[in-house]
């Protein structure tokens, strides 16, 4: 697939100078009312530049149901000190933690918290970016508090000492991740004259240990980074309200005029961090996971200021095509790859990348240089057909067609999205330079394409089996690589490449969608919050809805393929799986046209069988879906691609030994409380003997043991909805036979018995952390039970992160909240740390014991503020069809039918006071009920230096004599099989069984 374009970076250098200055423009330089939007956005824009020359974006949406800011520094961790790295990161973290008008560390959140916030920020090469969102009626509270992070932060000593533990545990939690540890290679082999080189989250050792040996004094150099760079004039903000633009003005003008503008410069890195002397160079590398992939990487310069011509667009589109004569089609024929991207990715202002990565199968790790000679066969075509008008036509008009008909965004994801932007871009620009081609240029195509030859090319190879050769260790993860240069003899091979013939440029895109217009016909849905269920046979139900709150020419399409088959045993889960694999292979080519042309799609499989869902462009969705059917109907194994997907699977299920502790824990947990759930160990033993021939004999057992579900909806007819599904009940075999209802009841939770305490442990090899999952069980889902687990678990969220992660720097992932499954919910709290789990329960149950005085302390105002945070956030509507599509189809495949749950919920909520709150605390979660329910999950490290091979500061000894032990779980089925299981919640609504149509 082609990757993203890259943007492009231009000083702004039109605008509409403000009128004569008055009152409403005191502050302000220059004022721009010309905001290119699309036709469809109903959103009012304006741009700012103020008298500190900070760059503003003001978005006026008065249906928003949250308000929402950005602002972005334009530095990053290239401008660390030398002898500081991470300091740009550590910053970042600080900022949070108290200013002079606001000095109470966890100020900010607690803010955000109980006027239904969330915030975040990041720190890359050259940008420094934070955010948030909040209800519309508290954004210039919430405003007041954020524009001091840049105005006055304290840094004070005791949050600088503490919060070095978050950013060191940060690190930890990144040191076993492969994408990590190739990104930090690839800085460690730069020239370590250029800045890319430096190790940019820094850890404990480069932010204290090093520092204190030299004599640096760390908040002293905090103080001056910021003092140095958090200039208003390398600043740009964004801000999202419900408010008029004129009101947005008056609030954000006088709080962020007082941000400093210090004069500096926004660094830029013309010079290129591989110069000629390290380029012809081939790195090997051995990967923590059993990864097999190839990268072919060529620097080149940053080419955002071309972002009117895209010719970076243009090569990745080619590039990484996955149709008929493209790269990826000779890949997979020869059997050396299943997936590849190509594109243009920036590494920081003034320079970037071109490069292709291609996953590679068992062969292809033996043809690494045969696959580079087809990569230079396809630059060579691309050469001698010159760049083609009509290609880049065809992206022009589908970047046009999606940014007209663009689903609106997030508040928060259109912040941070477009705070970025506005450095790079003219302030007229901002929303439509991603989607608006204006400019034909084949001369800048032909000259970055006369930068991909060999004598640039830079080669890594990632396979276990280099372990051997990799006698290299990169200084900051640790990773075990060998880089070596290219022969001379392969340059001139590669040089000299002959064309072939089977590599060209890929045909006119059919899926081009030549109807967009909105139906207009009447349907009794339309203005219902429910679906109808319009088709009810014994093989098939499907429920329509047509959308009136998007309007645009587009529609969701999704349909269930339920078989008992699918999860009868380990053996059938695995095929199931590769066929999904198989399914997914064999479309690539023919549906990767309809991908580009604004139509997404997908087939994946759980427990009760396949699923396939196509959204976007409404037009030619049925000629997609016919093609899927078809597929899965005639399905036949190619028995070449067969064992490469078999192959893939079994390193997939390996593979999760070294996700992180914490996804550990969430699948222990689901293996204690599933009634039915193969474990890996049982997945990977079946899944060896697997061949082709059984795949083929289940695949076609399966299709005729089935029973569909779907839903349409959008801008669909009742007539084309029923045409859709007709035709797809008439491809299903004509010897299918229906399920019987009570093949198609749900799987079921296990239930602990009150007053149980269970603990179930497990070890992880590949990560130093360790983890903690804890998990208080509230019985079955029922409207006033989901509000008042939900409003417990608002009032917690931010006094457990204050105190688990800020206070006592347990670690850096530290999470509360809900967790549901089979229609059965609890409370769930998580911390991942460097400490030994047993220690990690007794920190969380002593908050939680503390949260009951908490609790009862609460003023009924701030209790208040929790209950109207959650219930604005429960009527939070979806922005975009696809999302307001899965809200409805969760109630069809939960078969609980409540499709107006946000508003029966919140009226509920409404009603609950402080009082029954504390009763639900003191009833399900406090240590002292009788009736708690509670599980706890250990993932203890045995890595070298893991928890489970020290026991530090009396981690697991010293507990208290008199504390009351956990029952172990060590033999799941003899847990299950002694523990009864809870009933399946009751349907919301009076909707027909699923599968009442079927008669034996």
């Amino acid at each position: 697939m082609s990757s993203p374009q890259c943007l492009p970076r231009q000083p702004p250098s039109r605008g509409t100078p403000s009128p004569t200055p008055q009152s409403p423009n005191l502050g302000i330089l220059k004022r721009y009312d010309d905001i290119v939007k699309s036709q469809e956005d109903k959103r009012e824009y304006r741009g700012l530049v103020l008298s500190n020359r900070l760059k503003v974006l003001l978005v006026s949406d008065p249906t928003t149901d949250k308000s929402a800011a950005a602002l972005d520094v334009n530095v990053g961790y290239l401008s660390d000190p030398d002898e500081l790295p991470g300091l740009a990161h550590f910053c970042e973290h600080m900022l949070f933690l108290g200013t002079e008008k606001y000095p109470e560390e966890n100020e900010y959140n607690k803010f955000l918290s109980a006027h239904g916030g969330y915030s975040n920020a990041s720190t890359s090469s050259d940008h420094t970016t934070y955010y948030f969102d909040v209800l519309p009626e508290h954004l210039a509270g919430a405003l007041d508090i954020f524009a001091q992070f840049f105005i006055s932060p304290l840094f004070t000593e005791s949050a600088t000492g503490r919060e070095l533990s978050a950013v060191n545990s940060e690190h930890e939690k990144n040191t076993c991740l492969d994408a990590w540890r190739l990104d930090q290679l690839n800085k460690s082999t730069a020239s370590p004259d250029h800045p890319y080189h430096k190790f940019g989250t820094g850890n404990r050792e480069t932010l204290e240990t090093i520092p204190k040996s030299k004599g640096i004094d760390v908040r002293k150099e905090l103080l001056k980074f910021h003092q140095e760079w958090y200039s208003s004039n390398i600043m740009t903000l964004v801000v999202l309200g419900k408010e008029s633009l004129d009101e947005l003005q008056a609030t954000v003008v006088p709080l962020f005029s007082a941000v400093e503008d210090r004069s500096v410069e926004a660094p830029q890195w013309p010079e290129h961090p591989y110069p000629s002397q390290l380029r012809r160079k081939r790195a090997y590398c051995v990967p923590v996971k059993d990864l097999r992939s190839l990268s072919i990487d060529f620097p080149i310069p940053d080419t955002r200021k071309h972002y009117k011509s895209g010719p970076g667009h243009y090569l990745s589109h080619l590039l990484g095509h996955e149709g008929p004569g493209s790269l990826l089609s000779a890949l997979k024929e020869r059997g050396w790859c299943n997936s590849l991207v190509g594109g243009t990715r920036i590494g920081a202002r003034g320079f970037g990348f071109f490069g292709v990565q291609v996953d590679l199968t068992e062969q292809g790790v033996e043809h690494v240089d045969d696959i580079i000679s087809l990569v230079f066969q396809y630059v060579g075509m691309l050469r001698a057909e010159g760049a083609r008008r009509w290609v880049w036509q065809e992206q022009r008009e589908l970047l046009a067609t999606e940014f007209r008909f663009k689903d609106a965004q997030e508040p928060r994801g259109l912040v941070a999205a477009h705070v970025h932007l506005l450095q790079e871009f003219p302030m007229e620009d901002v929303l439509s330079a991603y989607y608006l081609m204006t400019e034909w240029k084949p001369e800048l195509i032909d000259e970055l394409l006369a930068l991909l030859t060999p004598e640039n090319v830079r080669v890594g190879i990632v396979a276990k089996c280099f372990a051997e050769k990799c006698t290299q260790i990169e200084p900051w993860y640790g990773t075990k690589y060998l880089q070596e240069d290219i022969e001379e003899s392969k340059i001139k091979e590669w040089k000299s490449v002959k064309p072939c013939p089977e590599l060209r440029l890929p045909p006119p895109n059919e899926f081009i969608p030549s109807r967009l217009q909105l139906e207009t016909a009447d349907d009794p849905t339309i203005d219902a919050i429910a679906p109808s269920i319009i088709k009810d046979t014994p093989l098939m139900r499907l429920w329509f809805k047509r959308d009136n709150e998007f309007l645009l020419p587009k529609a969701v399409i999704t349909f269930d393929f339920v078989s008992p088959l699918a999860y009868a045993d380990p053996l059938n889960c695995n095929l199931t799986s590769v066929w999904v694999l198989l399914l997914r292979d064999s479309l690539q080519q023919f549906a990767y046209a309809a991908e580009l042309a604004g139509l997404r799609w997908s087939i994946g499989n759980a427990k009760y069988g396949l699923s396939v869902t196509i959204d976007g462009y409404d037009d030619k969705q049925h000629v997609l879906l016919d093609k899927i059917i078809d597929h899965m109907v005639n399905f036949r194994a190619d028995p070449k691609r067969f064992e490469i997907m078999k192959e893939n699977h079994i390193r997939g299920i390996k593979n999760f030994e070294a996700e992180q502790p914490y996804q550990h824990a969430v699948y222990q947990q689901a293996l204690c409380l599933s009634d039915i759930v193969w474990t890996r160990c049982q997945l990977l033993n079946a899944a060896q003997e697997m061949t082709a021939e059984q795949l083929d004999d289940f695949a076609s057992r399966l299709i005729r043991k089935v029973h569909v579900e779907g839903f349409i909806f959008g801008n669909v007819t009742r007539e084309r909805a029923l045409k859709i599904a007709n035709n797809l009940e008439n491809k299903l075999p004509k010897d299918a036979t229906p399920l019987l209802a009570q093949q198609l009841l749900l799987h079921r939770e296990i239930e602990l018995e009150k007053g149980a305490w269970y603990l179930r442990e497990a070890v992880n090899p590949v990560h130093k952390s360790s983890c903690a999952s804890l998990y208080y069980a509230c019985g079955l889902r029922a409207t006033r039970h989901n509000v008042a687990l939900e409003l417990l678990a608002q009032t917690l969220a931010e006094p457990c992160f204050s105190v688990l992660r800020t206070k006592e720097q347990l670690g850096y992932i530290v999470f509360s909240g809900v967790r549901r499954s089979n229609g059965v919910q609890g409370l769930r709290v998580i911390v991942q740390s460097d400490r030994h789990p047993a220690y990690l329960e007794r920190r969380i149950d002593a908050f939680l014991a503390g949260s009951q005085s908490y609790l009862e302390d609460m003023s009924e105002e701030e209790f208040l503020k929790h209950r109207a945070a959650l219930a604005a956030q429960k009527l939070e509507k979806p922005k975009r069809m696809s999302a307001r599509a899965s809200q409805l189809w969760g109630e069809i495949t939960a078969q609980v039918y409540n499709f107006d749950r946000p508003r029966v919920e919140v009226e509920q909520l409404n009603t609950i006071t402080k009082a029954e709150l504390l009763e639900f605390y003191k009833k399900h979660i406090s240590e002292s009920s009788p009736e708690r329910q509670k599980l706890s999950v250990y993932v203890i490290s045995t890595a070298e230096g893991g928890a489970g091979t020290i026991q530090e500061n009396g981690d697991v000894e010293n507990g208290e004599a008199d504390r009351k032990e956990p029952i172990k779980i060590t033999d799941l089925v003899e847990f299950k099989s002694r523990r009864r299981l809870y009933p399946h919640a009751a349907p919301f609504a009076n909707i027909p069984r699923k599968g009442a149509q079927c008669k034996l």
